[in-house]
């Protein structure tokens, strides 16, 4: 007669074969669920320890958004802006894109930018950053303004100063100062359209041969919301 292998030994006390493999499984059902929740604890911290990396890494780009560049070619910020203090970049991008811009400086000052330049001229609504700036590659300047601080005759006094061609100008709301006039890889920040260092800057820069692509056109491309002249 066959040896029943479920039943328990009577002779010795030896674990049956069917004691001994559900004692192998209660052993690897504990061992995944000990792996199961370490795996679960090093998840737990991994997303604690990204979110973490994540906050840090919003407050540098915050940082870097709102406080202003200073300094020539650096593009780093350095503490509040410095009015009248020409600000300038090298190595900018000249490359066509479809796509929108992480500029590197506010308002930008050149790189990479839309394939169809900005028509030149007066405008009353915040225009595209990247067709503006394929309007420096062409030696046009750009002058912008915070529309919550300038208007009435402060405004009409800086339209003064903007040539009748190749030149734009736009509101930029969210300037860090009450007005900017930018160049291709160089701009200044003032508060006075009279004030000397200004207009040396536009003797400067207005149309520099150092521009990318000096003499190209600054008509015939995009007419943006808001153009009056």
């Amino acid at each position: 007669m066959p040896r029943d292998e479920s039943a328990p030994s009577a002779d010795n006390g030896t674990p049956t074969t069917k004691q001994a493999r559900a004692a192998q499984r209660a052993e690897k059902v504990a061992a995944f669920k000990k792996k199961e929740a370490a795996r679960k604890r090093n998840r737990r911290l991994a997303i604690g320890g990204g979110i973490t990396v994540a906050v840090a890494a919003i407050v540098a780009v915050t940082l870097a958004i709102v406080l202003p560049l200073s300094g020539s070619g650096s593009g780093a910020a350095s503490g509040p802006v410095k009015l009248n203090t020409v600000q300038t970049w090298e190595g900018l991008s000249s490359q066509h894109t479809a796509k929108k811009v992480d500029y590197r400086m506010s308002p930008p000052a050149g790189g990479p930018h839309n394939a169809t330049w900005l028509n030149c001229g007066i405008y009353d609504q915040p225009v595209p950053n990247e067709n503006a700036v394929h309007d420096l590659e062409h030696g046009a300047l750009w002058f912008t303004y915070d529309p919550d601080r300038i208007s009435g005759a402060k405004l009409e006094a800086l339209k003064k100063i903007v040539p009748d061609v190749y030149a734009t100008l736009s509101p930029y709301p969210g300037l860090d100062a009450p007005m900017a006039v930018s160049a291709w890889g160089a701009q200044i920040k003032f508060s006075n359209p009279e004030n000397a260092k200004v207009q040396k800057f536009i003797t400067d820069y207005y149309r520099s041969p150092n521009a990318p692509e000096p003499g190209a056109p600054c008509t015939g491309g995009l007419d943006a919301p808001g153009k009056v002249s």
